[in-house]
């Protein structure tokens, strides 16, 4: 069992409880192979025998992964745990220093031994970094914005930051290694494993074996701007914003199996404490313009928790998704086209990710 005790995942089993007190959790139990309610531990079976698990779907020769909040048995997947469908609290105030202290509680418990922090300087990792005395990373291509961004947010923080300055034979020789952690090829999870992997893989390379980042964070904040638009936006069915919020939420199984399997393929263990139990149930009971202001300000709840410990020049401050802030995205596509897989052929960047395997 990986994330919790045998028995914490008894007791949430019988009761139904999805959020026991845990940063996420996947293993066997009694005879079941289990995963959390947000799939933060992935897990895999091979396909025609459920009693043959790993973590690592490469150690498996038909790997399935059982879908979060499941457990997986000979007789089949049954769903154990479910999102509530939860109400916003009545009072903005006490729901954001609910925020606060989940927030400041997972942070100061996750320890430093062996951790480095993967920062970008905008909010989600700037609350990590400011309370844990780790060395920070970021990744990008000489001028690119998560580069600057990490580079002033640390220094108003007062800390020192290490640069993985990125060239396009450092793209094509992670390539393979990503796909062969991750098994996906297409485009967009390419382009948002390979600075996670890169910096990982420095981090690693450095002495480090546990990597903290800000997943989560977008999600359950209302980081993205398809949440801010609803319903006007054609990327989600919700109405509301606490609706389209629901909608990326789910959604984050599939990513953090990805990002996941990226981290410990090279060579350090994720470390998410925005995905911490208590997080995840404080998120879900703001209200929707604590996650989207009427002004558009995006993540609101989340930045006022933190300016406690985050200088308000960084909690406020918005960033570019990592596949663009740091060009990544943008130089794989030149790469492709370089390599002859032009923009009007279907998946041209798959196409060429494809070619280096």
């Amino acid at each position: 069992m990986r994330g919790a005790p045998a028995e914490t995942i008894r007791g949430a089993t019988a009761d139904g409880d999805p959020f026991p007190g845990t940063a996420g959790f996947a293993g066997a139990v009694d005879g079941r192979v289990v995963r959390d309610v947000l799939g933060r531990q992935p897990v895999f079976t091979e396909a025609a025998d459920p009693t043959t698990w790993s973590f690592d779907p490469s150690a498996l020769a038909d790997p399935a992964s059982v879908p979060a909040g499941h457990a997986r048995s000979p007789a089949g997947d049954e769903r154990v745990w479910s999102l509530p469908d939860q109400e916003p609290a009545p009072d903005d105030s006490a729901a954001v220093r609910g925020v606060r202290d989940a927030v400041r509680s997972a942070i100061d418990e996750t320890g430093t031994e062996g951790l480095a922090v993967a920062f970008s300087g905008g909010v989600d990792s700037a609350a990590l970094a400011a309370r844990l005395g780790a060395p920070l990373y970021v990744a990008g291509f000489p001028g690119s914005h998560d580069v600057e961004a990490a580079r002033t947010a640390a220094s108003t923080l007062g800390r020192d930051l290490r640069v993985v300055e990125l060239a396009h034979e450092d793209v094509e020789r992670a390539i393979p290694r990503v796909v062969a952690a991750t098994g996906r090829t297409n485009a967009m999870d390419v382009s948002i494993a390979l600075p996670l992997y890169l910096v990982a893989e420095r981090a690693a390379a450095d002495g480090f074996d546990r990597l903290a980042v800000g997943q989560g964070a977008d999600e359950l904040f209302g980081g993205y701007a398809k949440v801010a638009r609803a319903p006007e936006d054609e990327r989600v069915a919700a109405d509301t914003v606490r609706g389209a919020r629901r909608e990326v939420v789910e959604t984050l199984p599939a990513q953090l199996e990805r990002d996941g399997l990226t981290l410990r393929g090279a060579g350090v263990e994720p470390v998410a404490p925005l995905l911490d139990d208590r997080v995840v149930a404080a998120a879900l009971a703001l209200s929707g313009p604590m996650l989207v202001t009427d002004r558009g300000e995006r993540k609101w709840a989340l930045r006022l928790a933190v300016r406690e410990w985050v200088p308000d020049r960084v909690a406020f401050r918005e960033k570019k998704a990592v596949q663009y802030g740091s060009l990544v995205s943008r130089e794989l596509d030149r790469l492709a086209r370089q390599a002859g897989y032009k923009r009007r052929m279907d998946d041209h960047v798959g196409r060429y990710v494809e070619s280096l395997l």
